[in-house]
């Protein structure tokens, strides 16, 4: 049997959306879990890692990093 992926790298493909007053950098997606790993930004300044349920992504983000 294939094994699944661990994680997908996101780092490279510069991704990112903003809600709110927060801008979110996608960093890694992990798809056994379904959670993505973001840097938040607020005001130009980073805040920190968090992460995020693949769900909560805006939809042209999710076509990117899962087209199937």
């Amino acid at each position: 049997m294939a094994k699944k992926k661990q994680s997908i790298d996101l780092s490279s493909k510069e991704l990112s959306f903003s809600e709110k007053d927060r801008e979110y950098k996608l960093l890694c997606f992990y798809p056994d879990k379904m959670i993505v790993d973001v840097m938040v930004y607020e005001n130009s300044k980073k805040i920190g890692l968090d992460e995020l349920p693949f769900a909560h992504l805006p939809k042209k983000l999710k076509k990117i990093i899962k087209p199937n």
